[in-house]
């Protein structure tokens, strides 16, 4: 299954960067959420992805919406990433992968990686837009473009 336009995210919890339980329903139809997956932290084109989120997350926010990261990658991990690149935004640890299965995140390359997909949802926790791409940079342009417009 695949989430899609116009279908309402489920909710879901996990592990964030400052080791606390973070539960969907605390940001999800409260306001704007942008929620991105990505294969690694700090490989190259994820760490070009979560820099320009942060590069842009004062943006994000003038428009009332929060930006939330999911990977499989550990706690520790996360922490690393995230003080490393001073990231402001939340880091989720994915482990099992069932938040990537429940919104039906495809892999990249042949199966091999983990794939890169961002949803812009509204404040109603609908879906408003889905993004697939390996490209990391324009999934903070596309993202802004749909919120622009909410």
């Amino acid at each position: 299954m695949s989430l899609k336009v116009g279908d309402t995210i489920p909710n879901f919890s996990a592990i964030d960067n400052h080791g606390d339980l973070f539960e969907s329903q605390t940001v999800i139809g409260k306001k704007p959420v942008v929620i991105y997956f990505y294969p690694k932290d700090d490989t190259r084109v994820c760490t070009e992805q979560a820099c320009s989120f942060r590069d842009q997350y004062e943006e994000f926010k003038a428009l009332g919406a929060e930006v939330i990261g999911i990977s499989s990658d550990s706690l520790h991990s996360h922490i690393s990433f995230v003080t490393k690149h001073q990231l402001p935004f939340i880091l989720l640890s994915d482990f099992d992968k069932n938040i990537r299965k429940t919104f039906g995140v495809p892999n990249d390359y042949f199966g091999l990686i983990p794939g890169r997909a961002t949803y812009v949802v509204d404040t109603n926790g609908v879906i408003q837009f889905v993004f697939d791409s390996t490209s990391g940079k324009i999934h903070i342009e596309k993202a802004l473009e749909i919120l622009k417009t909410m």
